[in-house]
Formats: structure tokens, sequence, C-alpha cells
């Protein structure tokens, strides 16, 4: 009977250098696999035996704040004052401009711009030669007229009736001539000794002696009785009108010579000597510069609360050290087109030395506000974004409102809230 037997094959040492790889490299992998292992089981054990230290370092992160006192105000309507900057400019309250007040050559002038005038004084001479003669002709006929009317007034003098009374008696001679010889005429044609024409020219001859008879006359008989009233009347009239040519002639003759028409300095000279000017030409601008007024520019949406008798604070670039304080006297009532602005006057009664027209001016103008409103301290508002918001306080919870700004007042501010 056959019994199967298993081969038994004795490995023996010097049979193992038949594997694929060689004894070293061998034990190098399992001792790296053995190193992996125990860093897998370490770090295991370690993430469940760690000790729990995060309680005690959030105690130290996170330390207990004590509170903190607040204080608490209750909300009292006011009124809100605005504080508003109003640019504008000083101008002179006097301004005066000189003109010729007669067409003439310029002779001099004699102010030059800054020169300080009086009421009065004269600033320029125009060339007086036509004046004076227009005066003397004046003069002349004045006493033309003077003298018909004292011939008027004192009535006929004897020596003008004997006269006339002298010319009468001539006139009459000669009538009684001519009719002599008329008659003589009216013969000798009568005869045929002369012939008709003569007789005709006796005839004219009478007829102008006649006349000539009762010329004398009347002029006897109005030297008798003198003048009449109603001539007298006219020719007064005629000295009157000779008088206001000559008063005409020295105004003209006055007006050569110009003169300041209110004191003030010169601030601008318009012509120089050999101009020719006209009537109402200008000649210099005078100023007052110790009478001065600032014309400050008010918004149009605030000419609404702008009235007279507001108090304004006044300073300026060119005077540092000065502050005025004066009041609005008067509200000019237009508006410019372009910057859509209302002129407000403010009267400077002691202006300060070295204060000038044009300088520039800022008008500091204290305006109520007509809005219902809070005034609370400004430590009591903040400011997010672009809100502004309180904390009202209700049954000890603490409460968020925001607010309109109405007016900041400095260290107190204007709210207000429609609830």
């Amino acid at each position: 009977m056959n019994t199967f037997e298993p081969e038994v094959t004795k490995e023996s040492p010097e049979s193992e250098p038949s594997l694929s790889q060689p004894p070293d490299r061998q034990n190098s992998w399992r001792w790296v696999l053995i190193f992996m292992a125990i860093a897998i089981i370490g770090g295991t054990l370690w993430q469940i035996f760690k000790p729990d230290v995060s309680e005690p370092q959030a105690a130290v992160a996170q330390p207990t704040i004590p509170p903190r006192p607040i204080s608490t105000t209750n909300l009292a309507s006011g009124t809100a004052t605005r504080n508003i900057q109003l640019l504008g400019q000083v101008e002179s309250r006097q301004q005066a401009n000189v003109r010729s007040q007669i067409d003439g050559l310029v002779e001099s002038v004699l102010v030059e711009p800054g020169d300080r005038v009086t009421q009065g004084m004269t600033i320029a001479i125009l060339d007086n030669a036509d004046g004076e003669v227009a005066l003397a002709q004046a003069k002349a006929r004045l006493a033309q007229a003077q003298s018909n009317l004292a011939r008027l007034e004192v009535g006929t003098r004897p020596e003008i009736i004997a006269q006339r009374q002298a010319v009468l008696s001539s006139a009459r001679a000669r009538e009684r001539e001519t009719q002599d010889n008329l008659r003589r005429s009216s013969d000798l044609v009568a005869q045929g000794a002369q012939s008709q024409r003569s007789l005709i020219e006796a005839r004219s001859a009478v007829d102008d002696t006649r006349g000539n008879t009762l010329e004398a006359e009347a002029s006897l008989q109005e030297a008798i009785a003198g003048p009449i009233r109603e001539e007298i009347e006219a020719q007064r009239a005629n000295v009157a009108a000779a008088e206001a040519a000559v008063n005409r002639a020295e105004i003209g003759l006055q007006r050569t010579q110009i003169q300041a028409i209110a004191e003030g300095v010169v601030q601008q000279r318009h012509v120089s000597a050999g101009d020719y000017v006209e009537s109402a030409d200008q000649i210099a601008t005078l100023v007052a510069s110790d009478s001065l007024d600032v014309f400050l520019e008010v918004p149009e949406e605030l000419t609404s609360s702008i009235k007279p008798g507001l108090a304004v604070t006044l300073n300026t670039r060119a005077l540092p050290q000065w502050q005025g304080r004066a009041t609005i006297t008067g509200i000019v009532p237009t508006t410019d087109t372009a910057s859509r602005r209302q002129r407000i006057r403010v009267r400077l009664d002691n202006p300060p030395p070295g204060l000038l027209s044009g300088m520039a001016v800022v008008g500091n103008l204290q305006l109520q506000s007509d809005r219902p409103s809070f005034v609370i301290s400004r430590d009591a508002i903040t400011r997010r974004e672009d809100r502004w918001l309180v904390y009202t306080l209700a049954e000890n919870q603490a409460q968020e409102i925001e607010v309109e700004m109405i007016a900041d007042m400095g260290d107190r501010v204007a709210i207000y809230n429609p609830q």
C-alpha cells in the first residue's frame, strides 16, 4: 500500500539568500513600520489624556469689568440759536462825484488822489475868457435899462418941455407959411399965371406941415403929462431881465472855478490840464473816510429771518485786533441775480482808524430758529456715520433714538425728534 508522505524540505541558512530582497533591506523596513505604529499610538493617547487648560486661560483673558456710573438729564425745550457768518465789504456812506457845470478847457487841476478837501475848496479851474466877455456885455445892457427907467420915474425935465414947445411953434409957423403959399398959388392959377401943378404942390405942402404940427403938439402934451404907469412897469421888467443876465454871467464866470461840494478825500481824478470838458463831465470823485457803512450778503434762504435791529459782530483781516458791534440798519429789497444774495446795511458810527472803503469784512449774526427743539449738553449726543443719536432710559433699559441736529451752540446743541 502506497502511503503518501509529504516531502519535507529543510531550510537552512544557506537557502535564505534565494529570497527576492536582501536581508539588510528587510530589517530596515521593519523598523520604519514599528516606529510609525509607536508614533500613532502615542499621539492618540496624548489626545485622550492631555490636561484641560482652557478654563483657566479664559478666566485670565476675560476679567470681570466693574459697572460704570452714568448720569441722566431731563429733556427741556429751548430756543436754538445759529451762528451765521456773512461776508461783505466796507463802503463810504457819502461819495460825491464833482462835475463841471459849463463847457470849457481845463486850465489846471489843483488836487491829487488821496488829498483831503473841504467844502467849497477849488479843485480845478477852467479857462474864463468867454465868461468875462459875457459878463461885461450883460453889465452894459443893465446900465442902459436902468438909465431908461430912471428917466421915466423922474418925469420929463423942463428943458425938454421947452424944446418941444419950440418945435411946436416952428411947426405952426411952417404950416402958416404953406397956407399963404397955397392962397397965392390959387390966385395965380385963377389968373392963368401958374399951372395947375403948382396948386397941387402947394396943397401937399400944407398937408405935410399940418402933420408935423400935430406930431409936435402930441410930443409936447406927452412931455407935459409925463410917462404913464404901464411904461414904467415895462421898463422895470427890462431892468430885472438885464440884472438876471448879469447874475447868470457872474455864475458862469464863477463856475470856471470848480469847487468841492462836500468834505472828503479825493478817491480819483478824472481830468488833466488841457482837457476839454462839457457840462456834467466828471472832474473828481470824493469819499468820506469817517462816514462808513458795511454791506453784508445774506443767502436767500435766510432773508425771511433778517430784520433791522439785529446785532452783528464785525471783524476784518486788515485790522486783526478790531471787533466791532453794530446793528442792521437797512435791508436792500432786491437780490443779486448771479449770487441770489440780498444785501443788508450795517452803519458804523465810530469806524476804527485804518478801516477803508472797499475792505472785506466778516459779520457774525446770531439767529434764533423758529423750529421746536430740545437743548441738551453736547456730551449727551453721539454721532454714528451720518446719524445723530441720543440714549433714553426707560425701565432701567437704555434705548437708542435718532434725532436731528438743529443748531450747534458750542457746549450745547439743539435737537429735534418728531416723536
